[in-house]
């Protein structure tokens, strides 16, 4: 028998209602899941280094196909080694298929069914993005888990047009799986998940999901939520979505969330999270802990030696106080994001590995509520 780890492996080991934990087996690490995924958008973890995230409890982060098809350029990378080594994260990394950043970020956007035509927004340069485009960028930047490309349903749409989208999502779901299958070097060491869309509908939802299992993913997305539709829509969606997919795939909730959301999003059956808000938030002056979302600008900081957070053990709070990070943030110091980055990733990562413990105990019903009544409770 080989010890080769093996490409990509899902294990349940526990659970809890809906609520499940497990692990991910891939060739460059193990991925406990729930897990939340820190994003390294341009082949960097804004204001961190690799071993700080690391160190901080992450098993996988995620690379953005757009970002980095742009600057440095795909082939770039690949010419010096991959995307591990070019950022020298050398565990598991997610790769999304730009679709979404395309649509939100890109001026003169024009979409068919070929792909996207689209302007960069750094120079203005002519692009065009297609699910075969998408698969061999992903492929040079040596992506483990590669995202099949995809239309991003608006929010707000019709009936009609979240229907048309996802149709057309799926069709790009089989040329993803037929571009990703040519790479075979890349294939034999890395997965592709699929992206189920529908909006908020439960009949498009369930007529996604059976495509993509129809096509065959070594995992399943739950896209189009995150983009304005509020919580409780996310959360009505979440209680159908995610079991119309295969019970024994990864189910990931694509652009999640806030610290509430994921604790929700647990509870009705997601198992991988990604989402920028730990990092911005971070540059932007507000901490996450466990009594709250805390806004260290706030004048009332300004003389608190206390650390952001007393129960949290990261280097930030137990080094630095209040006071001293109101500071840095005030004066626009660097450092200041840099630290306030830090303790966020480390919350996180701290949130997921105690609702891991929790399932795993069969006590997550009331560390969920436990959570909840804090975290509502104070703050600012």
């Amino acid at each position: 028998m080989s010890d080769q780890p093996p490409r990509f492996q899902f294990s349940v080991h526990a659970t809890e209602g809906k609520a499940r934990t497990g692990v991910i087996h891939m060739m460059r690490g193990d991925i406990q899941t729930p897990a939340f995924m820190p994003v390294g958008t341009a082949a960097t973890v804004k204001a961190m280094r690799a071993e700080e995230v690391r160190a901080a409890g992450a098993d996988i982060i995620l690379g953005n196909t757009y970002h980095l098809m742009l600057r440095p350029g795909a082939e770039r990378v690949a010419r010096l080694g991959g995307l591990h080594r070019f950022m020298g994260w050398q565990r598991p990394i997610l790769t999304d298929s730009g679709g979404y950043q395309v649509m939100s970020l890109s001026a003169l956007t024009k979409m068919s069914e070929e792909g996207v035509a689209f302007a960069s927004h750094i120079d203005g340069s002519r692009h065009m993005l297609s699910p075969e485009r998408s698969m061999e960028i992903q492929r040079l930047l040596g992506s483990d888990i590669v995202m099949a490309f995809d239309e991003c349903t608006k929010n707000g749409a019709t009936y009609d047009e979240a229907a048309f989208s996802m149709e057309r999502s799926m069709r790009w779901a089989a040329r993803s799986r037929a571009g990703f299958d040519i790479g075979e070097e890349h294939a034999r060491r890395s997965a592709l998940f699929g992206i189920q869309q529908g909006a908020l509908d439960r009949d498009l939802r369930a007529i996604s999901a059976q495509r993509l299992i129809d096509i065959g993913f070594d995992g399943y997305a739950v896209g189009g939520l995150a983009v304005g539709e509020g919580q409780e829509a996310m959360f009505a969606t979440l209680d159908f979505a995610p079991d119309m997919l295969p019970v024994d795939k990864p189910r990931y909730l694509m652009g999640v969330g806030k610290p509430d959301d994921i604790v929700g999003a647990v509870e009705r059956g997601i198992d991988m999270f990604d989402c920028v808000l730990p990092t911005r938030s971070g540059r932007n002056g507000q901490a996450f802990t466990w009594d709250g979302p805390v806004n260290i600008r706030n004048a009332r900081h300004a003389e608190d030696d206390a650390p952001l957070d007393p129960a949290c053990t990261c280097p930030v709070c137990q080094h630095h106080g209040r006071a001293y990070l109101h500071h840095l943030i005030k004066a626009k110091e660097i450092l200041g994001a840099m630290l306030m980055t830090q303790h966020n990733i480390y919350f996180y990562q701290s949130l997921m590995a105690q609702i891991r413990g929790a399932i795993s105990e069969g006590r997550f019903a009331s560390f969920a509520a436990d959570f909840r009544n804090r975290y509502s409770a104070r703050g600012g």
